[in-house]
């Protein structure tokens, strides 16, 4: 079951920002049951191809109920207003790109909004677990840079992250240095890929991606790191990879809460 409302983002120009949340079926079956949630970025390209920037989604929905997974998905649209707003906004550093000049990152703004904001109301809605040890977060491209920076600057919220080609060419020093000195709790979980096709994208993505996951690794991260055959920076793309990106996520995490 798919809802969908408004919301407002500080900083987010006068538009409401649509939410997309998806509730398991059985939710409406047993009032008691309680589910774990997975927050993601560009909502719009989550579920809905009619929705999608570039008209395919994730078919996100259509994977929960044909493998029967259960938990609540959070997707929340990106800023997209002109002047490269989405890269402000999914981006915890500044960085300088030729295609793009300088951009001033305000992915900080960003998380402070889902952890203080979002989060709560979700809570609040939704038959939610709200414990951090039930609480993911996932992204694609920038919304997995923002990923990885989310299940470590603010680890205490976050237990496990999907990063699909996310985009650690912005700043792999500032990324580093965050892997490096947060605190992170040792049931901390991070699934990462890049698509085989993507590689020659940016100068250097393969050792950008390397560096990454060594850091993580080193800080005790339990990590999945893949380089996906054939795979490239598409929404279709990061569909096929579901099957596994779910249950990473999951895996061995309790059924659905319930009551007695």
């Amino acid at each position: 079951m798919l809802e969908k409302w408004g919301i407002k983002v500080p900083r987010g120009g006068r538009k409401e920002r649509t939410v997309y949340v998806w509730v398991p079926d059985s939710a409406e079956e047993d009032g008691d049951a309680r589910y774990p949630v997975l927050y993601m970025f560009d909502g719009h390209n989550v579920f809905l191809d009619e929705d999608a920037t570039y008209g395919k989604s994730w078919g996100l929905g259509d994977y929960l109920e044909e493998s029967g997974t259960e938990l609540i998905v959070v997707g929340i649209d990106c800023d997209h207003r002109a002047n490269y707003a989405r890269l402000k906004e999914y981006s915890p550093f500044d960085f300088s790109e030729e295609e793009f000049g300088e951009i001033k990152g305000r992915g900080r703004d960003f998380m402070r909004f889902m952890t203080r904001q979002l989060k709560p109301l979700i809570d609040e809605r939704y038959p939610t677990i709200p414990d951090r040890e039930a609480t993911f977060i996932a992204g694609s491209s920038m919304g997995g840079l923002m990923s990885l920076y989310a299940v470590t600057a603010y680890n205490r919220y976050f237990s496990r992250a999907a990063a699909l080609s996310p985009s650690v060419w912005v700043s792999l020093s500032g990324l580093e240095d965050v892997i490096r000195s947060s605190r992170l709790a040792p049931d901390t979980v991070v699934y990462m890929d890049y698509g085989e096709r993507e590689l020659a994208n940016h100068p250097h993505m393969i050792e950008g991606f390397w560096q990454t996951a060594t850091a993580l690794c080193q800080r005790g991260v339990n990590l999945t790191a893949r380089i996906v055959p054939g795979g490239d920076h598409s929404e279709a793309s990061w569909e096929r990879q579901l099957p596994i990106v779910m249950p990473t996520l999951l895996y061995e995490q309790p059924e659905p809460d319930g009551g007695d």
